[in-house]
């Protein structure tokens, strides 16, 4: 079925997402300069504004007394957000506004209740995880078995992915891994597009010195391994980094390891007994670390992480088999030599020796050893991986000539949106 627009003189694309703009940045920068095309967004905890987007808040309301069954507490929270969503929508169909289109994200319960509101307007949902008992992130780290229990929890996580994907009309999934996570009944409305990565940006270039805390430079002369995730934790291997790091810098002594994170949890839990996974893999690894050449520099701003892939002579990304981080793709664009583990989704975008060096996850001295390869390559050898990384990400992944128009023309040729003249 093609949707129409409902008539008026523009047509209305609301975008919902916590933490606006998240995934939807560029799409909804992209819409903006569309004429006759007015573009909403509604939030709870922006985390930054678009230009020409009307960015709407709600507040969340009723988030339960946790008398509950443990099972459900993630599910009564998503209740909770998708009942704010829809209160603060309601406020605004009774001041008179009516999309034509909603995008939003499936990871709150944000899209719970939108078609009880307005059930003719076509919903389209970005869909990045569905929980499994085995084949991802569960029992992966320490690997091994899982208990009846546990297999019966994530099974309960799903409830609310399974009652927005009967709802939407459309889903988006970035990678084809994580789209085929979904139930086989389900997955003929999953699109696969990724978002599309920005090469014009994230591209080879002339590194800037970084200086540290201690008044110290690093600059390209010198032997620098990075590793970068949005925060230090287990999801991203930082406690596998963090062990491989000893004999890497015993075998490397010129070697300096860049790391740029926070210290929270985006992800997975905080170590037990409190504190945070840096702390706790210092006190682990203690004396062994040489704490000289291991530099902390917490979150960096984007265009810091570019200027560090440019920098870089070898980058480590490694991660459960969980959700592909931007900045994977964001390295191989810069055409930094990329050792990553051998994960899925990586394997999906990663050809062992062909455009990066794969690795097992659970073994540090793999890990290291991978890493003192790339530092050893020849500089052809290590040209040819970097740019086939690039090549690989430019092809398959560039926002302005795959991300982008896979979505634009699949709203156009689904749900109405007019082409840009």
């Amino acid at each position: 079925m093609r949707w129409r627009p409902c008539g008026t003189s523009m047509y209305k694309v609301l975008f919902i997402h916590k933490f606006f703009p998240g995934q939807f940045v560029h799409l909804a920068r992209r819409l903006t300069r569309f004429p006759g095309v007015q573009v909403d967004a509604m939030a709870s905890d922006p985390a930054g504004n678009v230009a020409g987007v009307r960015l709407h808040h709600y507040d969340l309301h009723n988030q339960g007394d946790g008398r509950i069954h443990p099972y459900l507490t993630r599910t009564e929270a998503a209740v909770c957000q998708g009942q704010s969503v829809l209160a603060a929508c309601t406020l605004l169909a009774q001041g008179g506004y009516r999309p034509d289109l909603i995008i939003g994200h499936h990871g709150w319960g944000e899209l719970l209740y939108l078609k009880d509101l307005w059930p003719t307007v076509p919903l389209v949902g970005y869909f990045e995880f569905y929980y499994q008992g085995t084949g991802a992130d569960v029992g992966f780290d320490p690997p091994g078995p899982v208990s009846l229990f546990d297999l019966a929890r994530v099974r309960t996580l799903n409830m609310v992915n399974l009652t927005q994907l009967e709802a939407v009309d459309r889903g988006v999934s970035p990678t084809r891994w994580q789209r085929n996570l979904h139930p086989s009944p389900f997955r003929e409305r999953l699109t696969q597009i990724h978002e599309g990565i920005d090469t014009a940006f994230a591209s080879p270039g002339s590194p800037e010195a970084v200086t540290l805390s201690d008044g110290r430079s690093l600059s390209a002369d010198q032997e620098i391994v990075t590793y970068v995730a949005r925060d230090l934790e287990p999801y991203r291997g930082f406690h596998i980094m963090m062990r491989a790091a000893v004999p890497l810098l015993r075998s490397r002594p010129a070697t300096q390891l860049v790391i740029a994170g926070g210290d929270g949890c985006s992800y997975g839990p905080p170590p037990d007994g409190g504190g945070n996974w840096r702390e706790r893999l210092l006190a682990e690894l203690g004396a062994d670390l040489p704490l000289d050449r291991v530099h902390f520099l917490g979150s960096v701003p984007h265009a810091d992480f570019i200027n560090l892939m440019r920098l870089s002579r070898a980058h480590l990304y490694l991660t459960y088999p969980f959700v592909l981080s931007w900045s994977m793709l964001e390295a191989m664009s810069c055409g930094v030599v990329l050792v990553a583990s051998d994960t899925r989704p990586v394997t999906e975008v990663v050809e062992h020796g062909v455009n990066g060096l794969l690795v097992p996850f659970h073994d540090p001295a793999a890990v290291a050893s991978g890493l003192v390869a790339a530092l050893d390559m020849p500089m052809a050898q290590r040209l040819r991986l970097g740019n086939a990384a690039r090549r690989t990400v430019v092809e398959r992944y560039d926002l302005e000539t795959i991300g982008l128009p896979g979505w634009l023309e699949m709203l156009h040729q689904e749900f109405g949106l007019p082409r840009p003249r």
